[in-house]
């Protein structure tokens, strides 16, 4: 059936020859099929979820007429490991409903919508990889306001919404199946409380790790509840009796019985900022540790080999000849001004684990004029950026005087611990000055390789920049790669929109977007593509 939003223009795997002006790194990915549709993002909304299990990528397409004031109208696609198309599927969708954020499951992909108009109501569209049915189910929880976080687990999804009293956020659990739903009352906490979580699938459990703070210090406090009902099924408080505060952490998969890692940010007095992490293991906590191995490892950022890499040579090496003087004398610690944002802890052959942090700070622009705008805060189950914790523009800090434009990143932090929290390596990866996001989420993707390397890559306008990381190995921190057209001729990408990249399976990145491109003798054309990337 010829649908109504796109053409698939080619799903053969890249002729490429013609197309290199210059020779890629020697240890570029291989740039296997591409797909393009002939998407505007004038009228066309497009969203991507991956399905690694089941090697499928799911896209969902907003299509509003030009010029008509008629109903937007929905299709879902899905693709197989060519990106070849298998199947089309048409939604239908309530008017005033906006989509919001999409997440998987094996077999299943979900799309959450919210109704902005009205307070609390909510839509979940469910689709069927296997078979290909749909299934649409309403929600009406009248108190949830903004969707910050989403997580399916076995059929049910785990939303972390801000409330209508616009000073408060809980935890939201939807059975799809059935329509009914449920406020987690143990999780009823303050807007700028951090908030991580970690689901267990097969044993449909979740665990959240959330922070208290009573203005000074700030400590941890871990809830485990069972998704069928939402029941607290046990809860454990992490705290230091220093003058260090844990700021926010991310827990080990639960799937793993053996060891329950705890690794996160912990600062000095001042609770907005990082000086370094910690890490711990939880499965020891319960037994007095000996002085030389304490429950509590703390590493501070000057003891990682590559953390300042991102700084000039000259520099870094000033900052840590500083630090060794205070330390030398036995004065205070320098004190850093870093945030972190923590990527989810990525399991390792060996047992251990590698935690990647991306170092970001808020950019803003400065008017005479002020600001009246209030900035959003979004971030899927972390809620650092609000109007109310300093990064907004009615804070402390600068008056209202001042535009908040974006997070810039400027690095990120890699490194491995064992299953205990000790420290065994770390890597650095440098980002260019132009990747800066307008919410609070992850710039960089990291793709776990079968043979138990790294890779970290983000997408810069029309090329890739990545880089390899083998522990503590260096390599190059500059790599990239331009994205490649579908066809043979030499072509010039012109502007690109909503750059994408997602992890995907055996060992491959989707990249999406959309792109202008001018062929050598031909008009030009509008598409949304989609790119399969294997290291």
């Amino acid at each position: 059936m010829k649908h109504l939003f796109a053409t698939v223009l080619s799903c053969l795997p890249l002729l490429v020859a013609a197309q290199r002006p210059v020779p890629p790194p020697p240890d570029a990915p291989a740039q296997l099929a591409r797909t393009e549709l002939l998407l505007d993002p004038a009228n066309d909304e497009v969203q991507v979820q991956p399905l690694p299990a089941d090697t499928a990528v799911v896209v969902l397409i907003r299509h509003e007429a030009p010029g008509i004031r008629k109903q937007p109208s929905y299709v879902l696609q899905q693709y197989g490991a060519n990106l070849h198309l298998r199947r089309e599927t048409p939604v239908e969708i309530p008017a005033g409903f906006e989509v919001q954020r999409l997440c998987a499951e094996p077999g299943i992909a979900y799309a959450l919508f919210r109704n902005p108009d009205v307070s609390g109501r909510l839509l979940v569209v469910a689709y069927d990889a296997h078979g290909g049915q749909v299934h649409v189910q309403p929600f009406d929880t009248k108190l949830s306001r903004e969707v910050v976080g989403l997580k399916a687990m076995a059929g049910r999804l785990l939303v972390n919404v801000t409330l209508a009293d616009q000073l408060h956020q809980t935890v939201l659990l939807l059975d799809v199946a059935s329509g009914q739903f449920q406020f987690l009352p143990a999780l009823y906490e303050p807007l700028d409380t951090e908030l991580t979580s970690v689901a267990d699938r097969p044993a449909g459990r979740a665990e959240f790790v959330l922070s208290q703070s009573n203005g000074r210090k700030q400590r941890l406090l871990l809830k485990r509840l069972s998704a069928e009902q939402g029941q607290v099924l046990n809860s454990e408080m992490v705290q230091t009796e220093s003058e260090r505060s844990l700021l926010t952490a991310q827990l080990s998969p639960l799937e793993d019985t053996t060891t329950r890692l705890l690794a996160g940010t912990y600062g000095l007095r001042d609770l907005r900022y990082a000086q370094g992490l910690f890490a711990t293991d939880l499965t020891r906590r319960a037994t007095p540790a000996p002085d030389d191995h304490p429950a509590l490892r703390f590493y501070d950022f000057k003891r990682f080999r590559h953390f300042f890499d991102y700084l000039a040579p000259n520099h870094s090496a000033r900052l840590q000849a500083r630090a060794a003087r205070r330390e030398a004398r036995k004065a205070s610690p320098l004190r850093w001004h870093y945030h972190l944002l923590l990527h989810e802890l990525l399991p390792q052959p060996d047992g251990g684990y590698t935690l990647v942090a991306e170092v970001y700070n808020p950019q803003y622009s400065y008017s005479t004029y002020g600001n009246m705008m209030l900035n959003p805060y979004s971030l899927p189950g972390h809620n650092s950026y609000s109007p109310y914790n300093g990064f907004g523009p009615y804070n402390r800090y600068g008056g209202s005087n001042r535009s908040f434009t974006g997070f810039r990143t400027s690095h990120v932090l890699v490194c491995g611990f064992d299953k205990r929290g000790n420290l065994l390596w770390d890597n650095n990866f440098v980002l260019s000055d132009d990747v800066v996001r307008s919410e609070l989420e992850e710039a960089v993707q990291a793709l776990a390789l079968a043979d138990g390397h790294l890779v970290l890559a983000y997408l810069l306008d029309n090329e890739l920049h990545y880089k390899r990381i083998s522990q503590s190995e260096p390599s190059a921190n500059d790599s990239k790669v331009e994205l490649l057209t579908s066809t043979g001729a030499p072509e010039k990408v012109t502007e690109v929109r909503q750059p994408e990249l997602m992890p995907w399976a055996n060992n491959t990145f989707v990249a999406s977007g959309f792109q202008r491109i001018k062929p050598g003798h031909a008009s030009e054309r509008q598409v949304f593509f989609l790119q399969l990337v294997q290291f």
